[in-house]
């Protein structure tokens, strides 16, 4: 940086003292020197990162420095610290961001450099993880039993998919597999038993992870409102772009099979999916830069990446501190799909690589003039990162990149899938009257998400589990886009374009939605 305050020196500071506790992160970052490193996720563990986190919130009315910067810090590890509290730490079990998943996708996603010491350390950190998982039950903190059955299933897949062959030695890969096959056990015998069949988790969980992961305190219960209007309004421009695309009797479902049965909307094989990918998101780059956006050269390179651990999520993952290591899209394809659509990838594509994840995550990291360590690398909250994606994503369909009707339909197909996430997760775990009058129960939500997506079977599947055991993450996307949408109208008003206000939104990297408009307006 080229000017460094008291409190960009501490949350400098921070940074590397959280990479050393959770060397994950630190391959996450992109900071080097942690790559042999594995946290062992036990209770020790999770003290040891509440105390260093409590101490630099505790610092930051005794340091000078940016307001932005104070404020989103103080903010961010607030939430931090009473999720601690909480015990949301000890008790994190889940179908897609828990430990189990942390320590796969990390061996998976990593280089050589590190690996196989990393790999060494895995059943260390099953240890701790089972400790803490135990201190939490006793404790009358257990995940549902839903969340711990799918985690037994990852657990059958890692192994039975030799996931880790070539990763190391092999007596460590064994070492590694039978500690798997040792918690796995402990999950089914001892876990389990103690696990609640009800999937909500309550409003006073719920709020403090809506605030988490939205970035703001939203009013839930008009958000649930808002929501279901945002269904009907979605359905219905549906309903137009099937009349367009095969008559004025067709449809939505019927319109969804013919658009799967054409030729040009369809790919074969996981190779071509990859390709095309790539093809998609350097023609987004070369289209935008210099005429929306600025793209500096060294964010002009996005690599697209198929995900072995097949678990039908799509992702980003941002470069490396230094861009040594490029942005990357990630389709993990569930075994045995090999055919794909680009009437409903194509919104995907723009969501991951740019404008959305790629794009936003890149000008961060190049604010290096601006932006502290822990604004550049570690602060990130959804409501900013997925709801600027979101954003991107309407941002494409105004530009034009939807025009054609099938794509169109894809666009559409992904917005109602967001919308009703916010109708879906805020009901199930608020216990809220579902739209038809009765109660949210699974069987309830998931024909409820099977009325509202065009998804195989196996997504639709991982989804609806995700929503159940990671609440308030998915209504952060839609309510998130909101807040964006709201925020560029306001903009507009006060005389900025949608490139200056685009430039200046991004500049301030993931921040709070609540702090962003004070950065913006002022």
């Amino acid at each position: 940086m080229t000017h460094s305050t008291p409190l960009d020196l501490a949350a400098d500071r921070y940074v590397h003292d959280m990479a050393a506790l959770i060397p994950t992160l630190a391959s996450a970052w992109g900071l080097d020197g942690y790559e042999d490193q594995l946290q062992d996720y036990s209770p020790d563990y999770h003290e040891q990162v509440y105390q260093r986190t409590a101490r630099m919130l505790a610092e930051l009315d005794h340091l000078d420095g940016d307001p932005i910067a104070k404020a989103t810090m103080r903010d961010r590890l607030g939430v931090e610290v009473a999720m601690s509290e909480q015990g949301e730490d000890l008790r994190d079990l889940n179908n897609i961001a828990s430990p189990i998943q942390d320590i796969r996708d990390t061996l998976v996603q990593m280089g050589e450099t590190g690996r196989a010491d990393r790999l060494r350390k895995v059943p260390q950190a099953l240890e701790g993880y089972r400790q803490s998982l135990a201190l939490a039950a006793d404790r009358k903190m257990v995940a549902a039993q839903r969340q711990i059955h799918k985690v037994i299933a990852e657990i059958d897949t890692l192994i039975s998919a030799d996931t880790f062959n070539g990763f190391g030695p092999e007596k460590d890969i064994n070492k590694a597999y039978e500690a798997f096959a040792f918690l796995r056990q402990w999950l089914k015998d001892d876990l389990l038993p103690q696990a609640p069949h009800t999937d909500a988790f309550g409003r006073e969980r719920y709020e403090l992870l809506s605030h988490l992961f939205v970035g703001a305190r939203v009013d839930l219960d008009e958000a649930y409102e808002w929501g279901n209007e945002q269904l009907k309004d979605i359905i219905a421009q549906q309903h137009a772009c099937a009349a367009e695309l095969y008559g004025p009797d067709m449809d939505i479902a019927t319109c969804f099979e013919r658009l799967d049965r054409e030729d040009r909307y369809t790919l074969r094989g996981v190779p071509a999916l990859q390709q095309w990918m790539q093809r998609v998101a350097d023609a987004a780059v070369n289209d935008l830069a210099g005429i929306h956006f600025e793209i500096p050269q060294q964010m002009r390179t996005i690599e697209a990446c198929i995900d072995p651990a097949g678990t039908g999520g799509i992702f980003y993952t941002q470069p490396s501190a230094d861009f040594s290591r490029p942005g990357r899209m990630w389709w993990s394809v569930p075994e045995g799909e090999d055919t794909f659509h680009t009437w409903q990838e194509l919104t995907t594509v723009y969501h991951e690589g740019v404008p959305g994840h790629h794009l936003q995550l890149g000008t961060a990291l190049l604010a290096q003039d601006r932006l502290n360590l822990w604004r550049r690398i570690a602060c990130w909250n959804s409501g900013h990162g997925e709801g600027w994606a979101l954003y991107a994503e309407s941002l494409m369909a105004e530009l034009g990149y939807f025009d054609d009707p099938g794509y169109r339909m894809g666009y559409l197909d992904a917005q109602r899938l967001r919308a009703a996430r916010v109708v879906l997760d805020i009901g199930v775990h608020l216990e809220k009257k579902n739209p038809d009058g009765g109660v949210w129960d699974y069987d309830y939500a998931r024909a409820f998400l099977r009325r509202h997506v065009a998804m195989a079977e196996s997504a639709l599947d991982f989804e609806i589990h995700r929503y159940l055991g990671w609440a308030g993450q998915a209504p952060s996307y839609a309510l998130g886009q909101r807040l964006w949408q709201e925020l560029r109208a306001d903009a507009a008003t006060a005389g900025m374009s949608a490139p200056e206000f685009h430039a200046k939104a991004l500049s301030e990297g993931s921040i709070p939605m609540d702090i962003l408009r004070q950065a913006v307006l002022g």
